[in-house]
């Protein structure tokens, strides 16, 4: 009788466990691609919105980064940018238009996808930030290519939309 007790009582402490981490489980499936989002295109978005003196007038001062400032760090050896007003005006682009994206979950593979790259450049620009600042970066945006925008974005309301009612 005691034994059986006891198995029943263990029994409802591990269905207890197993129905927090379900909700556990649950609950971070929706906040972590949000919070995911909001981490990676914070510094993106800050550092995109000090390059512009206006709508779309570049600051002299992120062009001033690309031509003197910004080198490419390549095997040991240092290197001009290419196109330095190009670069900078695309790099001043992508940092406002790619975390607009991710914040509003539109097109968010894609965006992570472009602020990956842009990670892997900034890396050869600046090649002792990896550790605090690129690998996270890095780390977030190839998480938000593997799990997708999340339940809390556009793109989940537009497959919603678009693509659910099609399948009956």
């Amino acid at each position: 009788m005691r034994n059986a007790q006891q198995t029943k009582s263990k029994a409802g402490v591990s269905d207890v466990v197993r129905c927090v981490l379900d909700w556990m489980a649950r609950a971070a499936s929706i906040a972590a691609p949000l919070l995911l989002r909001v981490a990676l295109a914070l510094p993106f978005l800050r550092s995109g919105l000090t390059k512009w003196d206006g709508f779309l007038s570049l600051s002299p001062a992120a062009n001033f980064l690309f031509e003197e400032e910004f080198k490419l760090h390549i095997l040991g050896r240092v290197y001009d940018l290419p196109a330095p007003d190009v670069l900078a005006f695309a790099s001043g682009s992508a940092e406002i238009a790619l975390p607009i994206l991710l914040l509003l979950g539109l097109a968010t593979r894609f965006s992570a996808l472009g602020l990956l790259g842009m990670t892997a450049v900034i890396q050869l620009i600046v090649p002792e930030g990896w550790a605090n600042f690129h690998l996270p970066w890095a780390t977030m945006a190839i998480a938000l290519i593997a799990v997708g925008p999340g339940r809390l974005s556009l793109d989940h309301l537009l497959r919603q939309l678009l693509v659910e009612p099609r399948k009956t």
